[in-house]
């Protein structure tokens, strides 16, 4: 790939695409109803689960369960759950329609860095994403960077790390996430966020509690296929 010289940092032709796990290409909840229905817990409506602030990190934020949730979880102890949520996240969970068939096409393209950046809690999370991943054909091991990020810590850093690592031109780079969070980290390192509502954050939630710009939000899987496909000149054809 040729090389552009801008100020003090060489950047190279290719692109990046930063793919989130958990709510933007993983179907999470029902893998996380699930596991909650084996330890005799109630997730409740997906309209609600998407309101509530951080509530896949469930086991780090007890107070924003009801409390007969709050004692199941404290009597069924987190390893268990934990447990539960990586086996079916290995063997039954999905990915949207769709995105398989978007990484793909990522993968198959030299001029685009493709990856994930990811807080999945699951045990041994990258195995977990591996096997969840390679029930849909795709490899993880062709993708570029294929990243955890702790709870504790912020996507920003990983996102910055990864960026420098490839020489990206942050104009040239993009993320696609479900939380404001994503949002944040993306323009907080110059990065454009291809958003979406559908998964752990509603679309009343990201535009109206945190500003987000409802023409950078997917409603949809086959929104956010389609718009990436557009903005990085991928086949519309799958």
């Amino acid at each position: 790939m040729f090389a552009h010289e801008t100020g003090d940092s060489m950047y190279n032709n290719q692109r990046l695409v930063i793919l989130d796990a958990d709510g933007t290409t993983i179907d999470a909840y029902p893998a996380i109803e699930a596991a909650f229905a084996q330890h005799g817990m109630t997730l409740g409506a997906e309209e609600s689960f998407q309101k509530r602030h951080h509530l896949f990190k469930y086991l780090g934020g007890l107070k924003e369960f009801p409390s007969i949730v709050r004692k199941n979880i404290r009597q069924q102890g987190r390893k268990k759950i934990v447990a539960t949520l990586t086996d079916i996240y290995r063997t039954e969970a999905r990915l949207y329609p769709g995105v398989a068939e978007l990484i793909q096409s990522l993968i198959d393209r030299p001029d685009i860095v493709v990856g994930l950046v990811t807080r999945n809690i699951t045990n041994a999370p990258l195995e977990t994403l591996r096997l969840l991943f390679g029930r849909h054909d795709i490899d993880v091991g062709a993708m570029d960077f294929f990243d955890h990020v702790p709870l504790s810590e912020g996507k920003a850093a990983q996102f910055r790390l990864t960026r420098e690592r490839f020489a990206i031109n942050p104009a040239r780079a993009y993320i696609c996430g479900d939380e404001h969070k994503d949002f944040l980290a993306a323009t907080g390192t110059g990065m454009h966020p291809f958003m979406v509502s559908y998964g752990f954050e509603d679309h009343d939630r990201l535009t109206q509690k945190f500003a987000v710009p409802a023409e950078l939000i997917s409603r949809t899987p086959a929104q956010l296929c389609k718009r990436v496909r557009h903005a990085l000149d991928l086949s519309t054809e799958v």
